[in-house]
């Protein structure tokens, strides 16, 4: 059995809106940095540092930094939905890459992670120099997500009868101290919100990656057909939920972000 290193404290870094972001920092921060980006109602810990991603990356010769997203994790998760927007939470990226004094970072995001890479690339083309997005549509998969209904089930216990709906709530409920208030606040402030297309398409090389059972593969696909520079890959026998624990996926992405000087 290969052992993971060693998880580190969190560090906080301190968003512009001044909630508290959790960091946590791998490898030698002299090397080439990733910024590592969690999907919703996950984490860094469980998205990056027990799937062997941390491990993998520090074995390349990076330097990660790995954020829980405002809402999850160690970070501050406010109830209130105003909270909660694509322009939050690319700033809270960038406040990160500010605090760290890192010039230039390569950008690993999934599901929700890889929405706020898409558009931190987008705007951020000075400091992200490349990205590997996993599990990403193009438009907005949370209109299907009912928040009345997610509401209820948390006030009064009322069954939840929509079942992608039901799906995300008793996933996130199974991950400890996810605070299921502050997600469905998530939920309800970025609906609608700014949503990847060509658009707000970075022009880095970027990777794009879903699994082959994942719903969402078709429109994966498309959208990395409207980023100039973007490769795909169909991460096999992978769902929407399971697809950071593929090798295949892994070690792809790692190939891709050592390339980045190529």
């Amino acid at each position: 059995m290969t052992l993971l290193p060693e998880a580190p404290p969190a560090r906080a870094v301190v968003s512009p809106d001044g909630l508290r972001i959790a960091t946590y920092e791998f490898g030698d921060p002299e090397a080439p940095t990733v910024i590592a980006v969690h999907g919703f109602a996950s984490s860094a810990m469980v998205n990056w540092h027990a799937t062997g991603w941390t491990r993998d990356l520090i074995r390349a010769g990076f330097h990660v930094i790995a954020i829980d997203q405002r809402g999850h994790g160690q970070s501050d998760k406010p109830h209130d939905p105003a909270a909660y927007s694509m322009e939050a939470l690319v700033n809270d990226v960038l406040a990160v890459i500010d605090t760290y004094l890192v010039t230039d970072a390569a950008y690993l995001g999934y599901s929700l992670g890889a929405r706020v890479g898409w558009q931190a690339s987008f705007d951020l083309p000075h400091l992200v120099s490349r990205a590997v997005l996993g599990g990403i549509p193009d438009g907005d998969p949370l209109t299907r997500f009912q928040v009345e209904q997610a509401k209820s089930f948390l006030t009064d216990g009322t069954p939840v009868e929509d079942r992608l709906t039901a799906t995300y709530l008793e996933m996130a409920s199974g991950i400890s101290g996810n605070d299921l208030a502050a997600l469905v606040s998530l939920v309800e402030g970025m609906r609608g919100g700014v949503q990847p297309g060509a658009h707000n398409a970075p022009t880095q090389p970027v990777l794009l990656a879903t699994g082959s059972d994942d719903s969402i593969l078709a429109a994966s696909r498309a959208l990395a057909e409207l980023a100039p520079n973007a490769s795909f890959l169909e991460i096999p026998h992978r769902a929407h939920f399971n697809a950071p624990t593929s090798r295949v996926f892994r070690d792809a992405a790692v190939q891709f972000l050592v390339g980045r000087a190529g």
